[in-house]
Order: structure tokens, then C-alpha cells, then sequence
């Protein structure tokens, strides 16, 4: 019981930990849809806030969140500035999907595959996807979060707004 305790008490320090003041890993390679090697470095919005979103071609509730963040996605950069960078976890077997996926969804975000799942790794993703985070002007993990539920874009974007202040 003791160990178990102390597992929980160690879990939540680490993401709490990670929740405040954590910095993004910026030398990770990741792959560009044009089939580019780049370093994680580039997911950054100059001074703005950056939504950084793990999803896959095969997760539903990941398509989900990214078609219903698309809907809003032009309002919330005209009032915040906000950008958002979805991170494909698709394996090389499905990572040949993701380009004509994006395209057919015509979803207006950079997208970048971590096929060896490092900087998914780096930012302690499992495999439970979505799983999103908000990342302040100095780089900074302010917020994180896992899953989708319908309604939880509205979360998310107040957790934008209040990570520009």
C-alpha cells in the first residue's frame, strides 16, 4: 500500500512538475509532410501561444477534437494569435496516411510526424491520445491535457486566453 502511495504521490508530482514551468523540448527531429527532417524547435509561435496536439489517423476522438478546433480555429487566432501544431504519432506503417488525411480534412494547422514517437516520449505521451498542451511565449508548458470530450475546445481555448496574460 506504502509503494503504491508514494507511486501516486511520484506521478503526480512529475506532472504537476511538467504542468508548471516545463520547458518544450526543442531538439527532437520530427519529419515535415513534404517528408523533411526538422527539429522540434520549429513548433513556436513568436511570442504567441502554441496549441500542441498528439493525435493519429486512427484515433477517432483525435479527428474529432482537430475537426471541431478547425471550426473555431480562424476566430481564436484573429483574438488571441494563438497556433496550433498537431504531432501525428502514426507509426511507419500508417505514416504514409497522414499527408492525404490532412489534406482531405483540410485542416489549417502545421502538421509534423514523430513516427518513433520521441518528442512524444520527451513530453511523457503514452499512447492515450489525444493529448494536448498549451505552450506559453517562453516556451513553457503552462497546461496539459488527455482525451476529448464534445465541449472541451471551449476549455481549451480559455486555457489559451488565460496562458496569454
Amino acid at each position: 500500500m506504502k509503494r503504491i502511495i508514494l507511486s501516486i504521490a511520484a506521478m503526480m508530482c512529475i506532472t504537476l512538475g511538467m504542468a508548471q514551468n516545463a520547458k518544450m523540448p526543442d531538439n527532437i527531429n520530427l519529419k515535415s509532410l513534404d517528408g523533411k527532417t526538422v527539429q522540434s524547435s520549429v513548433i513556436q509561435n513568436y511570442g504567441g501561444v502554441v496549441i500542441l496536439s498528439f493525435w493519429a489517423t486512427w484515433c477517432k476522438p483525435c479527428n474529432t477534437e482537430l475537426d471541431a478546433i478547425k471550426e473555431v480555429y480562424e476566430d481564436w487566432q484573429e483574438e488571441t494569435g494563438v497556433k496550433l501544431v498537431a504531432i501525428s504519432i502514426d507509426d511507419s506503417r500508417s505514416a504514409a496516411r497522414v499527408k492525404p488525411w490532412v489534406d482531405g480534412k483540410d485542416w489549417p494547422y502545421e502538421v509534423y510526424l514523430d513516427q518513433n514517437k520521441d518528442l512524444a516520449r520527451a513530453m511523457n505521451v503514452g499512447a492515450d491520445v489525444p493529448y494536448t498542451f498549451i505552450i506559453n511565449a517562453e516556451g513553457e508548458i503552462v497546461w496539459q491535457h488527455k482525451g476529448y470530450q464534445p465541449g472541451s475546445e471551449e476549455e481549451l481555448f480559455e486555457q489559451v486566453k488565460a496562458a496569454l496574460k
